[in-house]
């Protein structure tokens, strides 16, 4: 009775402005393709979209905006949770101005914009929203009170970013390419600055998903000094320098960041993965577009014209030219949500909903 009444007793005598596990009542994104549910629809200024078919046909069961044949790992990611699948910032503003919708919904916003980077010079032509435009969209809600304080506290703010950068890096120019190591070093600072933004608007759980092998993607094919019987590997090694200044910065979090955690998703490692063992995780085409054009699937955008499309996208790890399958996404995920140190660490998304932070 005594040791129960002792457990009590040091339980209310801990600080109040803590928050306890389980207690995630919402999820906020940002980055490119693999998280957009939307915004570039919503966007008719934006060239870059995927709101014709086939894509989405093998979950919503119609174009959403989003580049894959259904789910994104932000959406698994939100089931896993137990929340509601986020919108589109772009939406939520047009149903309020419509009248349709009063509130900005407290389970999340997505802010993703495919084709977007880290660099603002990245896919700037083409009219999507960078990065640093997503932070100032969630910025300016929180400075006008339209979103609670406590649910940015204790929300999920998921990023990722920086595969358009490394492909464009790739792309031939007139001008003569910037070093590798001064480029990542750009790249580091973009996504540093708005992760310290979200801290100081209350953003207290923190993901970083790396990048996947960008290398290997069927779109290589367009470039011409990329193979296309193996993967890209100067392309990978960008890739790979990026991901370990990354990780090494999420790792400084609760250093530099007090009252933070910090957790860094290894999509590199778990791609490699899937290429090394593909019967073990239900693949059977680990190069080739299932939906797409020309060699590898990777010269023509599904649903454009020439197109062709397979008849088992779970069988393929690429569903378009760039973007994975939702099987894919969804295998990423689970990694993601409870998978081991070699996939996300130093902790996974289903322990950092039991993280104390303050």
């Amino acid at each position: 009775m005594e040791r129960n009444v002792l457990v009590v007793s040091l339980f209310l005598l801990l600080p109040t402005p803590f928050a306890f596990a389980g207690q995630i009542p919402a999820i906020f994104t940002f980055g490119n393709s693999l998280f957009d549910a939307g915004n570039n629809h919503f966007n008719k200024n934006c060239s870059i979209q995927a709101d014709f078919p086939p894509y989405g046909r093998n979950f919503f069961h119609h174009p959403t905006g989003r580049f894959t044949n259904g789910r994104t790992i932000a959406d698994f990611i939100s089931e896993l949770v137990g929340l509601p699948i986020q919108e589109p910032y772009l939406e939520v503003e047009l149903k309020i101005e419509m009248g349709s919708i009063k509130d900005y919904p407290k389970t999340g916003i997505n802010f993703a914009s495919a084709g977007s980077g880290l660099l603002q010079e990245t896919s700037r032509d083409w009219g999507v929203t960078p990065i640093q435009t997503q932070f100032k969209q969630l910025e300016n809600l929180v400075k006008q009170k339209k979103l609670d304080q406590s649910i940015i506290k204790n929300a999920f703010f998921l990023f990722e970013s920086g595969s358009n950068d490394v492909f464009q890096y790739f792309i031939p120019a007139a001008d003569e390419r910037e070093p590798p190591q001064s480029f990542v070093a750009r790249m580091l600072k973009e996504i540093l600055t708005v992760i310290n933004g979200v801290y100081a608007l209350g953003a207290r759980r923190i993901v970083a998903l790396g990048l996947g092998p960008v290398g290997c993607i069927p779109a290589r094919s367009l470039l011409p000094d990329a193979p296309v019987d193996k993967c890209y590997k100067e392309m990978n090694d960008v890739v790979t320098a990026f991901n370990q200044g990354l990780e090494h910065k999420v790792m400084e979090i609760p250093k530099k960041l007090p009252g933070a955690v910090g957790v860094f998703g290894d999509a590199f490692n778990m791609v490699q993965q899937f290429i090394s063992s593909p019967r073990h995780y239900g693949f059977k085409n680990m190069s080739s577009a299932c939906c797409g054009g020309g060699v590898l699937g990777g010269m023509v955008q599904c649903g454009k014209d020439g197109y062709q499309i397979c008849q088992n996208p779970d069988e393929y790890l690429f569903w378009d030219f760039f973007h994975p399958t939702e099987h894919a996404n969804n295998l990423l995920s689970k990694a993601f949500w409870s998978g081991k140190s070699s996939r996300i660490r130093p902790l996974n998304l289903k322990a950092l909903t039991n993280t104390i932070v303050s």
